[in-house]
């Protein structure tokens, strides 16, 4: 099993969301979140400066079977693609093992 890490754009949420239960990806948490990017300059917008040091964005962590990371993270990068810096990041970790409390079932079945 993995756990994917998704750090995406707020504006691009409710699109990756769907295209998450598109692919059969059902269950994820996500937060909202603040974090320092590359970019340090700041923009300007009718003639006020916006700082862009400190980027609103949206955490998703999503644990899959090893069959659906792929899937996955494809999904991801397609869907919360802009071409703009601040795109985000994604990160891949393995799980041991997994639980699912009410029928306590373990490993790939305690998580679909």
């Amino acid at each position: 099993m993995k756990k994917i890490e998704a750090i995406i754009r707020k504006s691009k949420f409710d699109d990756v969301k769907k295209a998450l239960h598109q692919i059969e990806v059902n269950f994820f948490s996500y937060w909202d979140v603040t974090g320092v990017g590359n970019e340090k300059q700041g923009h300007v917008y009718r003639g006020i400066s916006y700082s862009t040091t400190d980027i609103q964005r949206r955490y998703l962590s999503i644990v899959v079977s090893d069959e659906f990371m792929e899937r996955t993270v494809n999904t991801i990068l397609e869907t919360a693609y802009s071409g703009n810096v601040g795109d985000g990041k994604i990160f891949i970790s393995e799980i041991q093992e997994a639980y699912r409390i009410r029928t306590k079932e373990r490993g790939s079945a305690g998580i679909n």
